[in-house]
C-alpha cells in the first residue's frame, strides 16, 4: 500500500503516517485536491488527510470530502509537538529569525514571544526546515517536526515548544474501495453526509431519531454546497456500527428528511477518544 499526503517531505502528515504504518511509501502532494484525486483514481493508494485540530479547529477539507466522498478507513489522533529546529551548532540565543506555517507559529507564540523570535510565515511546517537548511545561516530557524529534522539534517534547538503541550490533529485514512468492518466487541465511529429537504424546521426533525434511539452524536459541521449561501451539506460522525440497530434506524429516519445522504465510513473509534472521556 502506498499513502498520499499534502505537504513536503517531513510534515506532520507524514510523521503520522509513518508512525501508523512504519514501512508504507509515502508520496508527497503539493495540494488537499491533488491527494484526493489520486486515492480516487487509484484504490491501491490510499490518502492521509488532517480534518481538524485540537487547538485551531477544522482544517478546511469538507468540501473536497463532499466532492470526492472517498471512503474513511481508519481515524487517528496524532500529537502536534513543535520543534525550533536550527543548523547544526545552533543554539537559542544565535536564532533571530523563525520561519513556519502561520498556525505552526501562531500555536508557538509565547515561546515566540519570550525569545525574541521574528516569526516569518510559510506555506508549510516541513518547507519551511527546508528553506533553512537550504540557507546555511545560524540566525534562522525553523518551527517543524522531529521528522522534518532528521530530513533535512537539522538540530533540534528545543522540543515541543508550542503553547498547548497537549495538541493533537485528528487525521483520516481514506481510499476509493469501500470496506466495512464486522460489528464485534470494539467501539466504532459511523461517518456520513447528508443535505436537507428544503421545509421548515429540517434538521430538528431529522436529528430526532438519534435522541430517540440513543445515538451519540461526536459531530456535526455544516457547510454550503457550491455556489450558494442558502443550501447546506451536513457533515456528521457518530458513535455506534452502521449494523446496530439503533444505527439502522436512526439513520433510516433521517434519510426520510433528505434529499442526499452518503455514508462516508464505519471504523473503529481510536483509543484517544476514551482517555479524553
Amino acid at each position: 500500500m502506498k499513502i498520499v499526503y499534502q505537504g513536503v517531505s517531513g510534515s506532520y502528515s507524514e510523521s503520522c503516517a509513518k508512525q501508523m504504518f512504519p514501512n508504507i511509501e509515502t508520496i508527497p502532494c503539493k495540494t488537499f485536491d491533488e491527494c484526493f484525486e489520486i486515492a480516487n483514481e487509484d484504490s491501491k493508494i490510499k490518502a492521509i488527510i488532517p480534518e481538524s485540530n485540537k487547538t485551531t479547529g477544522n482544517i478546511g477539507v469538507e468540501y473536497l470530502i463532499f466532492k470526492y466522498r472517498l471512503n474513511i478507513y481508519e481515524e487517528y489522533f496524532f500529537p502536534i509537538n513543535h520543534n525550533l529546529l536550527g543548523l547544526r551548532g545552533s543554539k537559542l540565543s544565535d536564532i533571530k529569525d523563525v520561519y513556519s506555517h502561520a498556525q505552526a507559529l501562531s500555536q508557538s507564540s509565547e515561546f515566540i514571544k519570550k525569545n525574541n523570535l521574528i516569526g516569518n510565515v510559510r506555506a508549510d511546517t516541513a518547507g519551511s526546515a527546508k528553506y533553512v537548511a537550504n540557507l546555511g545561516d545560524k540566525n534562522k530557524a525553523a518551527i517543524a517536526s522531529k521528522l522534518s529534522a532528521k530530513i533535512y539534517n537539522l538540530e533540534i534547538i528545543s522540543e515541543k515548544i508550542q503553547d498547548d503541550k497537549d495538541n493533537f490533529t485528528r487525521f483520516l485514512i481514506m481510499g476509493k474501495e469501500i470496506i466495512q468492518p464486522e460489528i464485534d466487541k470494539n467501539k466504532y465511529i459511523t461517518s456520513f453526509l447528508f443535505k436537507l429537504r428544503d421545509k421548515p424546521a429540517a434538521l430538528y426533525s431529522a436529528l430526532s431519531g438519534f435522541a430517540i434511539n440513543g445515538v451519540n452524536m461526536t459531530k456535526l459541521q455544516s457547510f454550503p454546497e457550491k455556489n450558494s449561501f442558502s443550501s447546506f451539506f451536513f457533515l456528521c460522525d457518530i458513535e455506534g456500527h452502521l449494523d446496530e440497530k439503533k444505527i439502522k434506524n436512526s439513520l433510516e429516519e433521517l434519510a426520510f428528511h433528505c434529499e442526499d445522504m452518503h455514508v462516508l465510513g464505519v471504523y473503529k473509534a481510536h483509543n484517544f477518544r476514551e482517555k479524553k472521556n
